[in-house]
């Protein structure tokens, strides 16, 4: 809290403020200080609202042992003042009895007899007040299955007994009814006990996220796994990172534990870490440790004692040594409360729990299934598997890595891998093999390789380098053929390094729609790479014609270079005069590699050729191409290059409208590639080509697999941006198919990457996963989360200064947000700086979508009182609206104006100003005329006609003339076969007819 309130109106306005928060130590700092301030008026009631939210954020926030002192200030000034309570201060007051009963249960220091004392209080207090002992009868089963003695009798003498206006909510009810019966050990009258719980059909603030917790593995011992993996991934939402649901969190992690999805146990462990340090109640520890411990004991059976996990503060642990400080800690919890209550309740449960066996080998829980492989530490991608045993000498390990190069065999890179790490062991010794050649050589082919994988992650200017020192020293061993290769290499890598500044452009990410460059004129951009990509071929033929008496091979490769470097123009330009050269160039390579007999090469070029066939927009003939290329390969190999192969096919054929044939293609892709390393098949991109396949043939969840089985491999190849990326459009899918859950679980999995956390991915693709994850939660209604993070995003872009059209965008949806839960003043401020980043880079359609969104909340929630705001937001949406026109912008749906004069209709009925709301409704059915055969302009039409019939006819009292309207609007639409649209209309004209 910055300064202090002065006045009781801007205290009670920053209790609501705070009330807004998470609960948390910032939210129990703040109400601290707002009591203290209260103290300060001298008057009851400012201070007993500020201690009851001080008593709600140490119950929420998991201190227990503060929440009694402040409930005894509370029920002090209750006995010395009794009449500055309302009637609402004396429920809360009577209800909060309950909190200290929990709170003083769950601390063990506090004796057994010191809980029924309270438990007396309570009764005590309740009779004299004249209120209903069902609460406290409540208590006493609570008690009672705390202890772990004389349970079913204190339940029934609960259950039995008919709800007050103090009782439990319904839901927290249902949820002890159903634990009642999950500790007899009948699951399904737990389940069926819990089913409107866990239907959303009760529900309050711990609600369903403390049932859904519990119900985990009833579910699963049930057979019902895809109601536990839904129920898993929302009720896990309704608890990470909260203090007061610790025990809650950590249930979801023995669920993880029990279902093969370790990994993901060990990542929401990292993601909850701060609850070792915040959670205060010794009996939430206990619940949370204990499940804790049981992913931990898992971890370790399978032999990943040496993980790293998220732990206590102060030190770091592996899971073997986390889980014995784990294991001493609840250990000794267990003991002491069993000590407090006579009973081994606490140390059997405890038992219980870790002597659980899993429940199923494997269930996918997200979209993003990992091992506890996946989570080992990587200092550098995995080798790639070769097809054969690797050679044990180095001098045959060099042989053998030099003739698969030679072939462009794939397996050649892993040779190359396993002499990198022979080469920089301390002891390496090298082969005195003339064969072999000096080391000077063999270092020289490692820095080739090495350039290699990193043009395999864009690292084009790394790359030159490397080829360049590659070069010189295979010229320092008198191996020019080899030289000029890599040299040439070098010079196409050049020709591919992104400049970086302002003319770079960005990541595809929140700032897509806004990105642009602010540099050189595009058309120039174009011409100056055009003519890079020339003078790089140019530089390639010098090479190629100083290069004589070179092996056919490394001939070969400089022929296909210069293809590419046409390629490369080609794709720049897009000048189809561009096309004849790549194909002569291409010609050449293949006429050479015939008479040569080099394979790969002959595959190389027919497959240049096809490309750029469908460069030129000619797929029938790329396709023929590709066709005659498969067979060929299928009979003359080199088999490697045939899932490239399928995988070009496969996107012709997409492009051709054939997605059965295109998946055919791609799915036999995808099955070879899996033979042969995944980096040297580019098998990332295969996945990637089918998932696009399945979204045309309608199979989104196979589509979902494709996209998330690409960027896991991407992840695993280093290229960690792709990955990301790959990842934001499977997340975007998700929401666009309503998988809100998966699209949430999947975003959040991305988010706590390192990477992520240190700051160190691209800033525009962390906005873009976290703009989704936004309006995932909103579509998700948890708008409070929505709004928080929208708000927080809004404030970052506007510093956006390459980018204010994605700042517009932001602003506007958080606009919206605000709206929507009452705030028009953050509202009117969202959208004013909306207003300003559209003036700079214009979002036509959004912002005025925004303004006209945000003039119909502010109408309908505030009536007449709220119109002149609403009617100011109007006329902002009007001077977009002239603008957007006036530039000769054309909105996807309907035009600006035609939805700006129907919401002038809709915002006055709210408001009663029903002749304007009549007259704006006519405008907008002049703007959207006739209804034609577009079934969604008829439908609008349709919903404006109706809206003016309502008006004309209830409000105004005119029904004879609103009938007249309605009756023959709905005749013109049945005419034209829009029956369902009609349909509203018809039943409009019976109310009608039933008024008059």
């Amino acid at each position: 809290m910055q300064t202090a309130p002065q006045t009781t109106d801007e205290l009670y306005e920053a209790l609501r403020e705070n009330d807004r928060r998470p609960y948390g130590r910032t939210r129990t700092v703040t109400a601290e200080e707002l009591a203290e301030a209260a103290e300060l008026f001298g008057e009851p009631v400012p201070l007993i609202h500020a201690l009851l939210e001080l008593q709600e954020a140490y119950t929420y926030g998991s201190e227990p042992r503060k929440s009694p002192v402040v409930f005894a200030r509370l029920l002090n000034l209750f006995d010395e003042q009794p009449d500055v309570f309302d009637d609402r201060l004396r429920h809360q007051l009577f209800w909060r009895f309950k909190w200290v009963a929990n709170a003083l249960r769950s601390l063990p220091e506090v004796p057994l007899a010191s809980l029924r004392q309270w438990q007396t209080e309570m009764r005590d207090r309740y009779e004299k007040a004249g209120l209903d002992l069902q609460p406290y009868y409540g208590q006493a089963y609570q008690l009672a299955a705390h202890v772990g003695e004389d349970t079913a009798l204190a339940y029934e003498l609960w259950a039995g007994r008919t709800r007050s206006p103090l009782s439990d909510c319904e839901a927290c009810e249902t949820c002890e009814r159903a634990l009642y019966h999950l500790a007899a050990g009948d699951d399904q009258r737990a389940l069926r006990a819990w089913e409107p719980v866990l239907a959303g059909e009760e529900s309050c603030q711990e609600e369903p996220a403390r049932s859904v917790s519990y119900a985990l593995l009833p579910l699963l011992r049930a057979g019902r796994t895809d109601e536990a993996r839904r129920l898993h991934l929302a009720g896990y939402r309704g608890c990470r990172r909260n203090p007061s649901m610790a025990g809650e969190i950590g249930r979801h992690l023995e669920f993880c534990a029990l279902t093969g999805n370790e990994a993901r146990g060990l990542e929401l462990l990292a993601e909850n870490r701060t609850l070792f340090d915040e959670v205060d109640s010794p009996l939430a520890q206990l619940d949370l440790l204990t499940g804790v411990e049981v992913l931990l004991a898992r971890v370790e059976t399978l032999g990943h004692g040496e993980l790293p996990a998220a732990g206590f503060p102060g030190r770091s642990w592996t899971v073997a040594s986390l889980r014995a400080e784990v294991r001493r800690r609840a250990d000794g919890l267990a003991a002491r409360f069993d000590a407090r209550n006579g009973t081994t309740a606490h140390t059997d449960r405890r038992a219980a729990r870790l002597q659980r066996a899993p429940l199923l080998e494997s269930l996918e829980l997200t979209l993003r299934p990992r091992t506890l492989e996946d989570v080992v530490p990587a200092t550098a991608p995995a080798a790639p598997a070769p097809a054969e045993a690797l050679p044990e000498t180095p001098a045959e390990l060099i042989k053998r890595a030099r003739e698969l190069d030679e072939q462009g065999h794939p397996d050649a890179h892993a040779c190359w891998a396993r002499l990198r790490t022979l080469t920089t062991a301390p002891d390496y010794v090298h082969p005195d093999d003339p064969d072999v050649g000096p080391l000077v050589r063999l270092r020289a082919d490692l820095l080739e390789e090495e350039a290699t994988l990193a043009e395999r992650k864009d690292a084009h200017a790394d790359a030159a380098t490397l080829y360049e020192e590659a070069a010189g020293l295979y010229e320092d061993t008198g191996l020019a053929g080899h030289a000029v290769v890599a040299r040439a290499r070098a010079v196409l890598a050049v020709t591919q390094v992104v400049p970086q500044g302002p003319e770079a452009g960005g990541s595809e990410g929140a700032a897509s729609e806004g990105a642009g460059s602010e540099g050189a004129d595009p058309q120039a951009r174009v011409a100056a790479k055009v003519a890079m990509f020339a003078e790089a071929h140019a530089e390639l033929v010098r090479l190629h014609e100083q290069a004589s008496g070179i092996a056919p091979y490394l001939e070969a490769r400089l022929l296909r270079l210069r293809v590419s470097a046409r390629g490369l123009r080609l794709q720049a330009s897009g000048d189809s005069e561009h096309v004849p050269p790549i194909l002569a160039e291409a010609e050449l390579l293949h006429d050479f590699a015939t008479r040569h007999a080099l394979t790969g090469q002959i595959a190389a070029a027919r497959l240049l050729r096809a490309t750029t066939h469908a460069m030129a927009g000619d797929l029938p003939a790329a396709l023929a191409e590709t066709d005659g290329l498969v067979e060929l390969l299928r009979t003359d190999g080199p088999a490697w290059h045939l899932p490239r192969a399928l995988s070009l096919r496969g996107k012709i054929q997409l492009g051709l409208g054939d997605a059965d044939a295109a998946h055919a293609s791609l799915s036999e892709g995808v099955r070879l590639a899996a033979e042969w390393p995944a980096e040297a098949v580019d098998a990332a991109t295969l996945h990637g080509e089918l998932a696009q396949a399945c979204m045309s043939l309608g199979r989104a969840d196979e589509a979902l697999r494709q996209l998330t089985r690409s960027a896991e491999l991407e992840m695993r190849a280093g290229t960690r941006f792709d990955a990301f990326c790959t990842y934001s459009n499977a997340a975007q899918i998700s929401l666009d198919l309503g998988r809100i859950e998966d699209c949430i679980a999947l975003l959040d999995s991305l988010l706590v990457e390192p990477d992520v956390v240190g700051g160190e991915l691209d800033d525009r693709l962390v906005a873009q996963l976290r703009l989704t994850r936004a309006r995932a939660l909103r579509a998700g209604d948890d708008l409070k989360a929505a709004t928080a993070e929208f708000v927080a995003l809004a404030a970052e872009s506007a510093g956006w200064d390459d980018d204010p059209g994605s700042h517009a965008m932001i602003a506007a949806e958080t606009a919206m947000l605000l709206g929507e839960a009452g705030e028009f003043a953050r509202a009117r401020e969202a959208v004013d700086q909306a207003l300003a980043a559209h003036a700079r880079a214009p979002r036509y359609e959004q912002v005025s979508n925004a303004l006209r969104e945000l003039a119909r909340l502010q109408a309908q929630q505030q009536g007449p009182e709220g119109l002149t705001e609403a009617r100011a937001f109007l006329d902002d949406a009007g001077r977009v609206a002239d603008a957007a026109r006036a530039a000769g912008f054309e909105a996807h749906g309907r035009s600006l104006d035609t939805a700006l004069a129907y919401e002038h209709g809709r915002i006055n009925a709210y408001a009663g100003a029903y002749d304007e709301a009549l007259a704006a409704l006519e405008k907008a059915l002049g703007l959207l005329g006739e209804p034609g055969e577009d079934p969604d302009v008829a439908g609008e039409w349709a919903e404006c006609v109706r809206l003016a019939g309502v008006v004309e006819g209830a409000y105004l009292e005119r029904p004879a003339p609103a009938l007249a309207r309605v009756e023959a609007a709905a005749s013109r639409l049945t005419s034209l076969g829009h029956t369902e649209q009609a349909e509203s209309l018809t039943e409009l004209a019976e109310q009608l007819r039933d008024e008059q």
